[in-house]
């Protein structure tokens, strides 16, 4: 789907228009979004607005880096927003030349969605160019990544208070879940923030030169995601490697307890062997008491056994 918003020469707010019948001649600035546009409509960036072929292959590509690149008319810039469910990343085009800007993406954006009904619905198409639709929407686009970042860090409080008393076993798997997730983030986060970087730093956009306040707000917005996300994977590597210590702490107790057992039956095993054996000479199976006294023997010597690794602080 096309949708196109424009000012003509005599202000007046043009919507609801094809694109094959708009006059660019006639506007003073002008908005096409090309919303999940099929193959016939793709064709319009050639055909009709005469955009360079390798920015519009850089278009059908799916999810290009975020990038910058200059063009004799217009600039050309790659970004991406996420999806707070599936962590699915979606890729958003924008084209923008001196009186106009192109957005183009594959998926319906609510980004980009909140922007145009705010322009319908409050008319600031008219005090606005298209640095500033550029803006509104990467504003929206950022503004989308905290409640993502802020709920990892809940389910990583979650995982390290562990209220509801789960194994280590199921939060590890909740750990190695998040720090998967947090590293989509980053993936999503640093290359937006190196384009806002070069963008802030580039001769060749006039537009941004005139509202930098904004975009180095947007740009700060970026660095404090940025640091979130590395804060919280070290974190979870801390937590991690918590549990790694924890669990191996366990599994030492266990086979400190079953190596006493271990050593404490060993020398009984022993005696019980050497008295078990049918040998028609052993000169102790005919004493009257020789059941009680190797029963004694081997009670004591238990006893004695488990004295001696008290002391030496294996029960502890």
């Amino acid at each position: 789907m096309i949708q196109i918003m424009a000012v003509s020469n005599e202000n007046e707010i043009i919507t609801n228009v094809a694109i094959d019948d708009v006059d660019f001649e006639k506007l003073k600035w002008w908005w096409i979004d090309f919303n999940i546009p099929t193959d016939n409509e793709i064709e319009k960036l050639d055909t009709i607005l005469h955009f360079h072929l390798l920015a519009i292959e850089d278009c059908i590509l799916s999810l290009q880096r975020p990038k910058l690149d200059y063009y004799d008319d217009f600039s050309f810039f790659v970004a991406h927003t996420i999806d707070a469910e599936s962590f699915n990343q979606y890729e958003i085009d924008f084209f923008i030349g001196a009186n106009y800007i192109v957005t183009f993406h594959k998926n319906d954006l609510d980004e980009v969605n909140q922007v145009w009904n705010t322009f319908l619905r409050e008319g600031k198409i008219l005090d606005w160019d298209e640095y500033r639709v550029f803006y509104e929407i990467m504003d929206k686009v950022v503004d989308n990544f905290f409640p993502i970042v802020y709920q990892m860090e809940d389910k990583i409080s979650k995982i390290e208070n562990n209220p509801e008393k789960q194994s280590m076993d199921v939060l590890l798997d909740h750990l190695f879940e998040l720090r998967h997730q947090l590293l989509d983030l980053r993936h999503s986060i640093n290359p937006i923030r190196d384009l806002f970087y070069r963008i802030l730093n580039s001769h060749h956009l006039e537009g941004i030169k005139d509202r930098r306040e904004y975009f180095v707000d947007i740009y700060d917005h970026l660095l404090k995601l940025s640091e979130m996300v590395d804060s919280n994977r070290e974190v979870t590597n801390d937590i991690r490697d918590s549990f790694i210590s924890i669990n191996s702490y366990q599994q030492n107790k266990v086979i400190q307890i079953l190596t006493v057992v271990t050593s404490i039956f060993a020398p009984l095993t022993f005696i019980v062997g050497v008295y078990g054996m049918n040998f028609a000479n052993m000169p102790e199976l005919n004493w009257d008491f020789g059941y009680f006294i190797v029963l004694g023997i081997m009670l004591v010597l238990a006893i004695l056994m488990i004295a001696f690794f008290k002391k030496r602080g294996w029960f502890r």
